[in-house]
């Protein structure tokens, strides 16, 4: 996506987190989706492709950073919120404190990778420049159940 485009009020970013996070996972991708939004625009939307970029930063919410500091010419994103179906690892978050954005919304919390609410904690440390608003567990039963399913049927083949 190149060019910011209006966003109704009325509709959820998680929709569009959440079929971003399902393209990922019919690439062979962990599914995981990233939108970010300033003043009712969309700026980007992206989907996890480490795997099709040979890229292990190639996180929904890296793609996603870029791709709106692209759109804005900055980057930093002021003003800008992060919709995410999945707890920020600690690589994500860092990259989230840096971007300055403003208010980051999670769906399913990450126990075992995340770097929000578990692990580093990365908005907590001191060392830290920047930390948003984090509201976590939209929708977190979709996004919990997207990733098993994704994973069920990794496992199974």
């Amino acid at each position: 996506m190149s060019d910011p485009i209006p966003f109704s009020s009325g509709n959820d970013p998680f929709d569009l987190a959440f079929a971003a996070a399902r393209a990922a996972a019919d690439a062979g991708e962990v599914p995981v989706g990233a939108v970010v939004l300033r003043g009712g625009m969309v700026l980007a939307v992206a989907g996890n492709r480490p795997r099709a970029l040979a890229d292990p930063t190639a996180h929904a919410e890296i793609l996603a950073i870029r791709a709106a500091c692209a759109a804005v010419g900055d980057e930093r994103l002021v003003g800008c919120d992060l919709y995410v179906t999945l707890e920020p690892c600690p690589m994500c978050a860092g990259a989230i404190s840096l971007a300055r954005i403003r208010r980051l919304y999670f769906s399913a919390s990450d126990p075992k990778g995340g770097g929000v609410e578990h692990g580093p904690r990365v908005f907590n440390q001191p060392t830290c420049h920047h930390a948003p608003e984090v509201y976590g567990g939209f929708r977190e039963a979709e996004g919990a159940a997207l990733l098993r399913t994704f994973f069920a049927h990794r496992r199974d083949r």
